[in-house]
Parts: C-alpha cells; sequence; structure tokens
C-alpha cells in the first residue's frame, strides 16, 4: 500500500494544486483517492505539448515513444515484453511529469527515453541513440545541399566547364548532384575515406553520379543499331539511308550519354558511317537510272547527293552536341575517332567531318569552331604518311587542327601500349573521352590471352570511376610525421584500392534497366541481358582507375626542382605505383588503371588542401593551382621539342589515361605544325595541337590570343582554350565558364 502510494506520489509531482491534494488524501489512506492521483497525472500529461525539430508543437503521447523503441528494437533484433514496455511508459512519464513544463522540446524527450532505454537494454539504447544522429546527420546534410542549392541558384557553378549553370535545367541536375554526392559521402564511405578526402590526400570524382552507373566508355554504336534496337518503349529499324542513319545514331548517342557520366567515346565513326552511305548512294543511283540518267551521271549525282547528306549529318551533329544539354545538365562530352577508313565513302565521311570542324558554325561573320565532338585522328604511318594512300587527308587533319584544335592525334604505330594493341591485332584503343585508354581484355582469356590467336576487345567496353592520389600531401605527410614515404603512400594506395572494390560490388547490383541502350540493346560488350537482370557479368571488362595529379609540384617539394630540371624521383615513385596497382590487379582479378588525371576544378581544391594542413610552399602551393598529371608545368619557358621529350619519360608508365600537348604560337605555320605532329607520332603519342582561339562576336575578328578586339575595340570575344585534354570556353560573350584556379593557369601558359 505504502509502495504504491509513494509510486503515485513520484508520477504526480507536479505544481498542481489538485495533484497535491490528491496525494494528501492518499497519504491518508484513501484508495479512492490514490486512483485519483494517477488519473489527474494523466490528465496532466495529456496538456503537456511537444516542441517538435521545425518549431510545431503536438500534444504529448507515450504511445509514440513506444512505437519509436520497438523499432529501435527491432533493429537489434530484439523484441520488448509488455512488461519491458510498460516499464519504459512509466519511467518516461514519470520524468516528463518531474519536469513541471507545459511545453517540452523534442530533444529532452529522447535523452529521457534513452535514459529508459538504458536501464532495460543498452544495446537498444545504442541503437535508438544511432537513429537519433542519423537524422541529426540528415539534417545537417540537407543543411548543406540547400546552402549549395542557393549558391547555385544565384550564384552558378564552375566546376564543370562543359555545364551552363544558367540554366534551369542545369541548375536541377547541379542541385540533385549535391545531394547524390552527400548520400553518397554518407552511406559508401568509411571514416578513414571521408578522413583522407576531407584532409586531401585523395580525391574522388563525380562523387555525385558515382552511385548510380559508369564513367568513361567506348560506346558500340554499330552493335546497337545492327538490325534494330528497342530504344524508350519504341522500336527503330535499322537505317536504310545515310541521312537517317545521321539522326538515329545522334539520337543513340544523347540517350546513351545521359545515363553515364564522364566521356563518351563513338570510335571509327568513319567505319560506322560507310554502309549506310552504301545504302544511301545505291538508292540515289538506281533512281537516277530509273530517270533515264546514264550510268556514269547517275552515279556523279548519286555521290553528290551523299556528299551533301555527309555535309548536313555532320552540321546537325554539331548543332545537336553543342546546344541540347543531356539529363545531366551539362553538354555531353562525346569524342569520335576515325582516319583509318581507306573506302570511298570513309574517306568522304572523314574529309567532310573535318571540313565542317574548320569551317565553324554561327553567323556568316562570326564563325567558330565548336567543341563536341571531340576530334581524334587515328594516324597510321604506312595510310598517312608521304606518299601513302590517306596521306590528303593527314594534310586536311593539320589544317583543321591549326585552325580548330581538333582534331587530337593519336598515333598506332610509333612506341607504346596503345600501338602496340594496333600493330599486333589491328586494334585500335580510342580514349574515352579525352583521354582514358581500356586495358586488355581479350574474347576467352579475359585479363591475359588464352593463346596466340585470342584477340582483345576494346570497343563497347567502358570505366566504372577514378580516384586520385594528392602525391605532394602524401610526401608532406610523411615528412611531418617522419615516416618512410612508401609506407604512407601504401594506405592511400590500399584506400583506393577498398573504395574501387567496392564500386564494383555495389554497380554490379544494378539492373540492366538502368541503361538499357547500353545493358539490353548492345552498346556495351556483353549487352543484351533482360532488363531485371543484373550487369555484374558486364564489369569484368570495365576498368578502374587510379589518378595521379601534380608530379611537378611533387620533385619541387622533394628537391626544390622542377620535372624540367630534374624528375628521378617522380620516375621512381611512378614505378612503385605501376608496380603496386599491378599487383591489385592480379589479386583481386580486377582491371585497375593509372591515369594522368586532367584535374579542372581540383587544380585549385589541391592548393586550398594542401595550404590548410602545410602551408605556403615555393613552387608547390604558392600558386593557385597544381600542374596536371605529368606536365611540365605551363610557365616553364621550353621548347615543343624539349616539352615532347621531357614528358615522354613517363608517357609508359600512364597507360590508363594520358595526353601530351604543346603550345603553338603561330597557326599560319603549318610546317612547324606538321613536323611536331609527325615527331609526336613517332614517339608513339596521343598529341594535342594547342593555341589560344579568340573570336569577336560583334565584328567577326578572329586572332589567337586577344582580351579586346584591335579592330573595333568589343570586348564581346569567344575564347576557346584548352581545359585540359579538351577544349572548353575561356569565354562566353566576355564572361567565362571556367573556375578562377583554371583561368589563373590559362594566364601563366607559356609552353602547354
Amino acid at each position: 500500500m505504502q509502495n504504491a502510494l509513494n509510486n503515485g506520489e513520484n508520477v504526480v509531482s507536479l505544481n498542481s494544486q489538485l495533484v497535491n491534494d490528491a496525494i494528501k488524501k492518499a497519504r491518508e489512506g484513501s484508495l479512492e483517492f490514490k486512483n485519483q492521483v494517477i488519473d489527474a497525472s494523466h490528465a496532466i500529461l495529456e496538456n503537456v505539448l511537444i516542441v517538435k525539430k521545425d518549431g510545431t508543437k503536438e500534444k504529448y503521447n507515450v504511445q509514440k515513444v513506444v512505437s519509436a523503441v520497438k523499432k529501435s528494437a527491432a533493429r537489434m533484433l530484439i523484441e520488448f515484453s509488455e512488461d519491458d514496455i510498460s516499464k519504459i511508459c512509466n519511467y518516461v512519464n514519470k520524468n516528463v511529469a518531474n519536469m513541471k513544463k507545459d511545453s517540452i522540446n523534442i530533444l529532452e524527450i529522447h535523452n529521457i527515453v534513452e535514459s529508459a532505454l538504458e536501464e532495460i537494454n543498452p544495446k537498444v539504447a545504442q541503437s535508438y541513440r544511432n537513429y537519433r544522429n542519423y537524422k541529426t546527420d540528415f539534417v545537417h546534410m540537407l543543411d548543406k545541399v540547400f546552402q549549395e542549392s542557393q549558391k547555385i541558384m544565384y550564384i552558378g557553378d564552375k566546376e564543370n566547364s562543359n555545364s551552363d549553370s544558367a540554366l534551369v535545367s542545369t541548375k536541377r541536375s547541379l542541385i540533385f548532384n549535391q545531394l547524390n554526392k552527400e548520400l553518397y559521402k554518407k552511406f559508401f564511405l568509411t571514416v578513414d575515406d571521408l578522413q583522407a578526402i576531407r584532409e586531401g590526400y585523395i580525391y574522388i570524382h563525380d562523387m555525385s553520379a558515382r552511385r548510380d552507373t559508369m564513367n568513361c566508355c567506348l560506346f558500340d554504336v554499330a552493335a546497337v543499331l545492327k538490325g534494330g534496337f528497342e530504344m524508350g518503349n519504341l522500336w527503330y529499324n535499322e537505317p536504310k539511308t545515310l541521312d537517317v542513319a545521321f539522326d538515329v545514331i545522334g539520337d543513340i548517342v544523347m540517350a546513351a550519354a545521359s545515363q553515364q557520366y564522364g566521356g563518351f567515346t563513338v570510335a571509327e565513326v568513319d567505319k560506322l558511317l560507310a554502309p549506310y552511305a552504301k545504302k544511301s548512294f545505291d538508292a540515289n543511283y538506281d533512281r537516277y537510272v530509273c530517270l533515264g540518267l546514264s550510268f556514269e551521271k547517275a552515279r556523279e549525282e548519286a555521290m553528290n547527293d551523299v556528299k551533301h547528306d555527309f555535309e548536313q549529318g555532320f552540321q546537325g551533329w554539331e548543332y545537336k552536341f553543342n546546344t541540347v544539354a543531356s539529363s545531366r545538365g551539362d553538354y555531353p562530352f562525346i569524342t569520335m575517332t576515325f582516319g583509318l577508313g581507306t573506302g570511298e565513302f570513309e574517306k568522304i565521311a572523314s574529309l567532310t567531318m573535318l571540313k565542317t570542324r574548320e569551317g565553324g558554325q554561327g553567323k556568316k561573320s562570326c564563325k567558330k569552331p565548336v567543341l563536341f565532338p571531340k576530334l581524334v585522328f587515328l594516324f597510321d604511318k604506312d595510310l598517312h604518311g608521304e606518299g601513302c594512300e590517306l596521306h590528303e587527308l593527314y594534310k586536311a587533319g593539320v589544317e583543321c587542327s591549326k585552325k580548330a584544335m581538333y582534331p587530337d592525334w593519336l598515333s598506332l604505330t610509333g612506341e607504346g601500349y596503345v600501338a602496340s594493341m594496333y600493330k599486333k591485332y589491328k586494334k585500335v584503343i580510342s580514349p574515352m573521352g579525352c583521354r582514358a585508354f581500356l586495358s586488355p581484355w581479350f574474347e576467352r582469356g579475359g585479363m591475359t590471352a588464352a593463346d596466340e590467336n585470342d584477340t582483345p576487345v576494346f570497343v563497347g567496353r567502358f570505366n566504372i570511376g577514378a580516384v586520385s592520389l594528392h602525391l605532394p600531401m602524401i610526401l608532406a605527410k610523411s615528412r611531418k610525421e617522419s615516416k618512410d614515404f612508401y609506407e604512407v603512400l601504401d594506405y592511400y594506395l590500399e584506400l583506393i584500392r577498398k573504395i574501387h572494390i567496392r564500386t564494383y560490388e555495389y554497380l554490379g547490383e544494378m539492373r540492366a534497366s538502368v541503361n538499357p541502350l547500353a545493358y539490353c540493346e548492345g552498346g556495351f560488350y556483353g549487352g543484351h541481358l533482360k532488363p531485371h537482370d543484373k550487369i555484374k557479368p558486364l564489369l569484368k571488362s570495365a576498368t578502374a582507375s587510379f589518378g595521379i595529379t601534380a608530379l611537378n609540384e611533387l620533385q619541387e617539394l622533394y628537391n626544390g626542382k622542377s620535372l624540367v630540371e630534374d624528375g628521378e624521383f617522380v620516375l621512381e615513385v611512378m614505378e612503385y605505383i605501376n608496380k603496386k596497382v599491378a599487383q591489385f590487379k592480379e589479386e583481386d582479378g580486377n582491371l585497375y588503371a593509372i591515369y594522368g588525371t586532367p584535374a579542372e576544378s581540383l587544380c585549385g581544391l589541391q592548393v586550398q588542401q594542401f595550404r590548410k594542413k602545410y602551408g605556403i610552399v615555393d613552387k608547390v602551393s604558392d600558386r593557385g593551382y597544381v600542374s596536371n598529371s605529368f606536365h611540365c608545368h605551363v610557365s616553364e619557358n621550353i621548347t615543343p621539342i624539349e616539352k615532347q621529350n621531357i614528358e615522354n619519360r613517363f608517357w609508359n608508365l600512364f597507360n590508363g589515361g594520358k595526353i601530351q600537348y604543346v603550345k603553338y604560337p603561330v597557326s599560319y605555320n603549318t610546317k612547324a605544325i606538321e613536323t611536331l605532329v609527325l615527331r609526336a607520332m613517332d614517339m608513339g603519342f596521343y598529341e594535342g595541337v594547342n593555341l589560344s582561339l579568340a573570336y569577336c562576336e560583334d565584328c567577326g575578328h578572329q586572332e589567337l590570343s586577344m582580351d579586346s578586339c584591335p579592330k573595333c575595340g568589343s570586348r564581346n570575344l569567344t575564347k576557346i582554350d584548352r581545359m585540359n585534354g579538351y577544349l572548353s570556353y575561356s569565354r562566353v560573350n566576355g564572361d567565362t565558364r571556367l573556375n578562377d584556379a583554371k583561368m589563373e593557369e590559362i594566364k601563366d601558359r607559356v609552353s602547354m
């Protein structure tokens, strides 16, 4: 009796005359009044208001506590008894009553519930606490996303120069990307990963997309077209004419490129288009013969029609690929390789594509070259050399490069990995986007050839993402902590390795329906799955990249010398990384590759990260940017030949992604450009012709470099510069899409 009265007193010790009177009478021994005490306590608890996180209020209801603790118990595979629930409710009710408040903050209720659970089951208390933290984290995460969204809405974003953040669709995509990035960090990365990226020792590229899809690819458009295909629940028959083929290929490219991130390459496009040109020619030839034209005249007219279709088709692609943003909010990074076709229609295709790019697009008086597709000339010395079958095509390529910077040039008959695959198997490894190259995958043997007759497959394959090392920071960390550099490097290499392994596993659970053209219609190697099939089998031939930046700064930090002055330590480091990654590749069965990172916004971020941790170091972090991959510093006053020689030392240590380029101060010296391109082809390079193109939008005047028009004085200029391995607008109508760090780097360029 006395215990019951004591409990009643504890439960209802509120500042209420009614309750106090009831307790007094209960002590005098009346059970009737004891029941009144409990009823009164319930009545008063019903009047307590709970203040939610958003400031709204609702009545206190202990049943909500019951629901929450049951969920926390279920997460630990524990089921509370009715007695346990009763004890928790009594504990919470008692403490709410003891607070003597009309309104109580929800956080205070959570603390009371945690205390109750600690007495009943500490494991469930921890589960409840974790869920609370989880919700708190989400609030912080969404707040961060909101802040970033406000910047994007009113200021814009210059992380990706291929995105026009002034557009509503791009803003929406960028805001979603911010959310997806935070979700990736929350649910995919470990604490060690987060620490490494926060401090800047590694950089995970494209965190906003890595949870959903893959990176750069060599899309097999020919496989999709053959026999017809389904796209968007509509069946497309295989084109019967060239003009339809251009339209359909354009649709395929735009649709498929939207389902991935990074570069999207259509390999050997001249050979892809030739069969449809032949179909158009045959149909037109027969029509002209039926109209009574002579065989010779019919052939001439039919060929003129084909040439016209090529001209219209390539112009249409340039319009489409540079004006229609993908669902990702950017203009898809489309690359097309060409130049090996020796048939009549292949040659017309290659020449017309070059002439279209060289002529430019725009108003009659202000034509300028477009950015997409990036063009890559596949150079075979036995086809394009002096006196060879396609020498005139090579000459046309040089003329186009000196006016439009594209095409870039890929050597298939020089030295090195890419050329070796072509010379041995006649298989081309086209770059995916600006510089990524696939490792070999053999039809029967996989990573290694099953026998001498096994052949590698490249078209239809892709990359699943890149994670870059910040080597100067790793060296600085080893020195500060008095540790061996390679011991610290190993830690971050292992970290990247584990991220890649989890990425293979995670993406493997995706269904083919996420990218039907790739996985169901043959765009990717083995891509004839059913929509609900998992894509895991297709990932065996996919590469994952270990990215490298700032090698020049690494050498400077090591001994105060640049790559031009030294470079031996960098060579040692890269040889070590190559051996280590080869070991990972063999042990894990994954196609890892080493990639010379084209740092766009990263070039500035890494400087900020280094300064925050290790301060400003001369020629390491004193500028607003770091150098890309193995390139000499852009400010080096060296000749193009010197630059080619210096960077050649590192060429075969970056087989997963690389490009070499030199700056030409003049465009009219055709012989100089030809000489350097041919030299690069002999060395086995993937070579870019680097100029700085400027166009006045008011009078149409063009120069290699100008900040205001010398003819009309206008500053309404469009300028095209090489971003990294690709071209971008450094000014559009006087403004820029590039970030400040990249603009500073462009300003310093002497030899790039």
